[in-house]
């Protein structure tokens, strides 16, 4: 196919397509983190509800966004483009209908298939069909406006939230989507890998979702059985074999959704395992920091999604220029210096301890949010140039489902481990608080159980009226216990990250597989 100028129409519409359904699924993401404390109140969910309302979703990003990057190069790139705008908008109009937890949780798989098939074609369709002179200007745009508008979820989840209005956060979705889909319908030419055979990796699609499900439900039920449970035990085991089973399938298939033989180049695998360490990190901070906001701290769920108008801001300024800098001297120095200042952000964040609310702002949570968004402003264009750009332009579509796969995979596990090990935290920390606390100890089972619920942990209507407003404090307490924590750890992966790119990535060794 031929490509076209970034700054002719056909390129300005193929910019436009993409940002707008990316952003749609990015958006839902960071925006449900913050309508999530006002979505368990609505349905009276649990703490464990809430990370499988994220990980549904993210558990079919994960296992099928590999699928739908090679659908794309294979079947055509516009036409499951479009196949998965339209998912993603029956999904979303479905979980903003959901009457239950349950049902919202059904419906939020709909989402992640269709999300599947979009995400990576937007990419693939920039960077099939863009000059490749312009791509990395291209694909730092669509980086740059993707982050911001993402970032903007929280603002726009916090304002519906607090109206009483966050079903609204997926049925907004109905409305983008489809001015998307009349965008490629008319605008975009079809674009496919004509070498490419039709053949399509099912067997490791199924066997990669299976092994992901099974670990998200032997760490989630950790706070609820316990680590020596057989059920933790085997499910854990089940999705550890399965994995492997997924790498030898993909080691032998002649058509593999992720062909091994990528890993062989190590910016490739450098700038993937950066990817997982970075996002995990990122998606487990931004979570337990809005959770900590609304729950604990006091904060509206306004004011919680402004606290990150500041990391907006600077991915506005910075990120298109990293992208620019980075094309122009290589992307390494960026790649070290953006996650080791995105884990300094989130070190910083996590020594907030109790404050008064939002007064305190500026003083407490402001210095780490600025120093995260500024990691992250110099990380993202450079980051996603540097993936696309390591594999030919063939595989673009497979190159950018395997790291949108491993960015959600990330998540997944962030949710799931995180989620467990911070409702262990919380009740480890709460049990040394009640020792203070003269309670008869099946009063304390009851106030311990509430631990499930992390920061909308309820006194039970057991505990004397004398000691609730003692427990009441243990709560908030706990949970900050576990929120720093879990924030300590977040930073360490970004730490990590930057370490990746040392060991890997080499300015000299860009090349193309």
């Amino acid at each position: 196919m031929a490509t076209v100028a970034l700054k002719s129409a056909e390129g300005k519409w193929i910019m436009v397509s993409a940002i707008l359904a990316s952003a749609m699924a990015f958006i839902d993401g960071t925006a449900l983190n913050v309508v999530l404390p006002a979505l368990q109140k609505s349905l009276n969910a649990n703490g464990s509800d809430l990370f499988w309302l994220l990980n549904a979703y993210l558990l079919m990003l994960a296992s099928l966004i590999l699928v739908g990057g090679s659908l794309g190069d294979k079947l055509g790139r516009k036409k499951i483009f479009m196949l998965g705008i339209l998912v993603f908008i029956l999904g979303s109009a479905a979980c903003g209908f959901a009457p239950t937890v349950f049902l919202l949780i059904i419906f939020r798989i709909i989402q992640g298939i269709g999300g599947a098939l979009m995400i990576p074609g937007s990419l693939s369709l920039i960077s099939s069909s863009i000059n490749e002179n312009e791509r990395g200007k291209a694909i730092g745009t669509w980086s740059a406006i993707t982050t911001v508008v993402t970032m903007g979820g929280p603002i726009l989840g916090g304002t519906l939230a607090d109206a009483g209005l966050w079903r609204y956060i997926f049925f907004i979705n109905v409305p983008i989507g489809i001015v998307a889909l009349i965008i490629v319908a008319f605008k975009v030419k079809e674009s496919r890998d004509e070498d490419a055979d039709k053949a399509v990796d099912i067997s490791g699609a199924i066997t990669i979702a299976l092994s992901l499900a099974l670990l998200t439900f032997g760490f989630l039920r950790i706070p609820a059985v316990g680590f020596k449970s057989a059920q933790v035990y085997l499910t854990l085991l089940g999705g550890i074999i399965l994995l492997i089973v997924f790498l030898v399938i993909e080691k032998k298939s002649k058509h593999p959704m992720m062909p091994l033989y990528l890993f062989s180049n190590p910016v490739f695998t450098g700038v993937n395992l950066l990817t997982f360490f970075l996002y995990a990190g990122l998606g487990a901070g931004m979570l337990f920091l809005s959770l900590n906001l609304v729950q604990v701290q006091g904060y509206s769920q306004l004011q919680s999604g402004l606290t990150f108008l500041p990391f907006t801001v600077l991915m506005i300024t910075i990120a298109r220029f990293a992208g620019t800098l980075a094309d122009k001297y290589g992307p390494r120095l960026l790649l070290i210096i953006g996650p080791a200042t995105a884990g300094t952000g989130l070190l910083l964040l996590s020594f907030v301890k109790q404050t008064v609310g939002p007064d305190e702002y500026w003083t407490t949570f402001f210095p780490g949010v600025i120093v995260l968004g500024l990691g992250m402003s110099l990380t993202v264009a450079p980051l996603t140039a540097t993936v696309m750009t390591s594999v030919s332009d063939h595989l673009s579509g497979t190159a950018s489902g395997v790291n949108n796969a491993l960015t959600r995979i990330s998540n997944v596990f962030a949710n799931a481990v995180f989620g467990a090990m911070a409702v262990l935290l919380f009740a480890g920390a709460l049990q040394k608080q009640l020792t203070r606390t003269p309670l008869d100890s099946k009063v304390k089972v009851l106030v311990i159980k509430e631990a499930a619920n992390l920061g909308n942990a309820k006194v039970p209507k057991e505990v004397d009226p004398q000691y609730r407003k003692t427990i009441s404090t243990d709560y908030r307490e706990s949970f900050i216990n576990a929120y720093s924590g879990i924030m300590k750890i977040s930073a360490g992966l970004g730490f990590l990250g930057a370490l990746m790119t040392m060991i890997f990535i080499r300015n000299k060794t860009l090349q193309k597989e």
